[in-house]
């Protein structure tokens, strides 16, 4: 580890006393907007050697060759080649808006994450409707629902059950969406203050292989951005089943932001819905966003961005299978109906982004969280109190601090053209009054089992170098990360403040061969983690403060012919600690080492100017290592899923899609003696677009196919029962759903 640390620190030195043998800037903006395109490809036309525009639309091209001509994409643009008649060029290159077109599309890349060719193409080809449609955006990640739409979302990603974020690194604008030590469960990551459409992009990740992604970046991480500017307004009004009723109101303040270098918008999301069961959810869901952004000269911006949510809703809880086998309820029925919830989130930052000439890039970033939360529940009914019931309240309130800081630099070493990254940090969650407590009927409160105060310190530091030379990219990073976890246990009889500290470092390899402009094959390997929650870490079973996971990627991204994009990877994961929520006793506990190994397969297909087609395979095999043979089963782990569907985007206007996904029976529990439901289920999309509106008609689960969401083995005894059953627990998936909207531009 001494040795990788020293290596990283003389890469740093010697790259920041180079100099560039050769250079090409420039800028590349829309033709109709003057707007700046970030993640515009350039590349030495007939090679696989180029860059991508940042944050200001501008690039530098490093080459120590002569280069006759560069190639522009994008998607969504018209691909433009234009020559270089002198080194030291710039460039202000302007790009057609055309339609989406596979050949807009770049694989040979400069960056370890060569999963956003894929990322693109979805992006642009895939309606966002939900908080959930964002996350089904990264192929092979599936969710689950099963409180009533306000709760986070159940994860699963890579033959991890993720509960609501353990071991998925979650941000939205670089503001961390997970939840440290939460009431709930460790990582838990409630997405929902996310307006789907304000998405401009997604960048995603799979595996522990990137250096500026820290806590939960096991299974990977997702990042959703916002845009800078809206290009219109819009209001959109959606109505639906089950007294469904959506509203949108996005608003351009400033009109055309890049003639007046600011930009500022705001946008707003109402969201009402009984949903499909017996007892009415009763759910309300209110966003405000606003985001501000000052151009203070070409090389320079500073960002505000505000959002807030509030959220209520009822829920049905999840059900034992035996109580609808003997009629007692419906599958949409319940045996507590007053479980359910509220919660509110409110985010601010700011941000100074610096673009010195396209050669480096700093940011400094601040945020604030302001968050409460509280759920009711009942999972295992009168198994503990036979008389009152199992409800239970899960509590807290808890304000986040939090600082960001990367410089970014392109220079040369020796012969290898380098790109330097540093960056460093902290968070610190103060959390107060964290609770578990017995109830009935959300209105009594019959014990507290748990009450105290929690502060939780991250900081961090990392280095990030890639050399590239010919067809060869070399990554290398290191991560460091220290803790502090202090608890106050508020029902203990004398005060006493308990505290551990604990570091980590994470080493990451990766590298990547560009084989010709159509295929490139990558290694990926690294060291992540998950850390704990403070009240276990502070406990007398402790168990691995910041568990270990380490992983390992081999696959390839590669074209064939104009209209064919794959991706493949075999990879492997082992974890040194399985981290597991315990139902009723709501707290996350250490579990045994895992390891985990499998395949992902994408492929994106366009069949002609207007239609395409869209493919994810992904398979896995989890087990524990410490078990024996037969009883090692990971309980949930997903070990095979597929999504999958057609999208048309014609020019008269017409546009939908239909989709499928797909997941597989698999264990429930350890010994594979109860099983969770496989399902397959279709969703359909019409729209017809206008330059001032766009009417659509949606449906979920076209078919009508009977399917469980969310799915449990657990232990419960219903009122009167002599005494309690071990079975497999559901919530129902949504049935045959009809939704209209129209929207409106101006």
């Amino acid at each position: 580890m001494k040795r990788i640390t020293f290596f990283l620190f003389m890469l740093l030195i010697s790259g920041a006393t180079c100099f560039p043998h050769n250079l090409i800037t420039g800028k590349v903006v829309d033709k109709k907007t003057k707007n700046q395109l970030t993640g515009a490809n350039i590349m030495v036309t007939g090679t696989y050697f180029g860059t991508v525009t940042d944050q200001f639309g501008t690039f530098t091209l490093k080459t120590d060759s002569i280069i006759k001509s560069i190639t522009i994409s994008f998607v969504g643009y018209a691909v433009k080649t234009i020559p270089v008649t002198r080194p030291g060029e710039n460039f202000l290159i302007e790009l057609e808006p055309t339609s989406m077109e596979l050949t807009q599309i770049v694989v040979s890349s400069t960056t370890i994450n060569n999963l956003k060719s894929i990322s693109k193409v979805d992006a642009d080809l895939r309606a966002a409707n939900t908080s959930q449609d964002v996350l089904r955006m990264v192929p092979g990640l599936f969710i689950a629902q099963h409180a009533g739409g306000g709760k986070a979302e159940q994860i699963f990603l890579r033959g991890i059950d993720n509960d609501h974020g353990t071991d998925i690194d979650i941000s939205v604008d670089g503001i961390p969406v997970n939840m440290v030590s939460h009431a709930h469960g460790q990582g838990y990551a409630d997405l929902h203050f996310l307006i789907p459409e304000l998405v401009s992009s997604i960048d995603f990740g799979k595996g522990p292989y990137y250096t500026d992604h820290g806590n939960f970046n096991t299974s990977g991480y997702v990042g959703f951005h916002t845009p800078d500017r809206l290009d219109r307004s819009m209001v959109k009004i959606e109505g639906g089943m089950f007294n469904t009723l959506r509203g949108v109101t996005m608003l351009n303040l400033l009109g055309d932001g890049n003639q007046k270098k600011q930009s500022a918008y705001l946008a707003s999301e109402i969201m009402m819905t009984n949903g499909p069961f017996e007892s009415p959810q009763n759910f309300v869901r209110m966003n405000l966003v606003a985001k501000y952004i000052n151009y203070i000269d070409p090389h320079r911006k500073l960002i505000f961005e505000l959002s807030t949510l509030s959220s209520k809703w009822d829920a049905s809880g999840q059900i034992p299978e035996r109580a609808v086998k003997e009629g007692l309820i419906s599958r949409f029925g319940s045996i507590d109906d007053t479980e359910g919830g509220y919660t509110g989130h409110t985010n601010a930052m700011v941000k100074l982004v610096n673009n010195k000439s396209g050669r480096s890039l700093a940011e400094n970033m601040f945020y604030f969280t302001d968050y409460h939360f509280e759920l009711y529940s009942n999972f295992t009914f009168f198994l503990k109190n036979p008389v009152d019931g199992d409800q239970i309240r899960q509590k807290e309130k808890r304000k986040i601090y939090g600082y960001k800081t990367r410089y970014k630099f392109e220079s040369f070493l020796g012969e290898f053209a380098s790109t330097t990254e540093i960056g460093g940090g902290f968070r610190y969650d103060d959390i107060n009054n964290i609770e578990l407590s017995n109830t009935k009927s959300r209105e009594i409160t019959l014990k507290q089992m748990a009450l105290g105060n929690i502060d939780e310190v991250n900081a961090f530091a990392y280095a990030n170098e890639s050399l590239e030379k010919g067809k060869w990219i070399i990554n290398l990073g290191l991560r460091g990360d220290y803790f502090k976890f202090d608890y106050d246990n508020r029902l203990d009889t004398i005060y006493k403040t308990n505290s551990k500290t604990k570091f980590r470092l994470s080493p990451k390899f990766n590298l990547l061969y560009n084989l010709n402009t159509n295929v490139q094959l990558y290694l990926k390997s690294g060291i992540g983690f998950h850390s704990n929650d403070t009240r276990i870490i502070l406990s007398d079973n402790p168990g691995e403060i910041l568990p270990m996971a380490m992983g390992s990627d081999v696959g390839t991204v590669f074209k064939i012919g104009k209209r064919f994009i794959g991706q493949t990877a075999l990879w492997y994961l082992y974890m040194q600690s399985e981290l597991v929520y315990v139902g009723d006793d709501a707290i996350v506990e250490p579990g045994g080492r895992t390891q985990r190994f499998g395949l992902d397969v994408s492929a994106r297909y366009q069949f002609t100017n207007w239609l395409f087609g869209d493919l994810d395979l992904n398979m896995a095999h989890p087990r524990y290592l410490d078990e024996p043979r037969g009883e090692n089963y990971v309980p949930l782990a997903p070990t095979f899923t597929s999504i999958g569907g057609i999208t048309l985007k014609h020019s008269s206007g017409f546009n939908g899609s239909l989709r499928y996904r797909y997941v597989k029976n698999r264990p429930a529990n350890e010994q594979n003696t109860v099983t969770a439901w496989g399902y397959s289920v279709a969703d359909m999309v019409i729209n017809y677009t206008r330059q001032k509106y766009e009417i659509g008609l949606t449906i979920e689960n076209l078919f009508n196919s009977e399917w469980n969401e969310a799915q449990f083995d657990t232990e419960s005894r219903l009122y009167n029962e002599p005494k309690p059953v071990s079975e497999l627990h559901f919530t129902p998936g949504t049935p045959f759903f009809v939704k209209m909207k129209a929207s409106f531009f101006f």
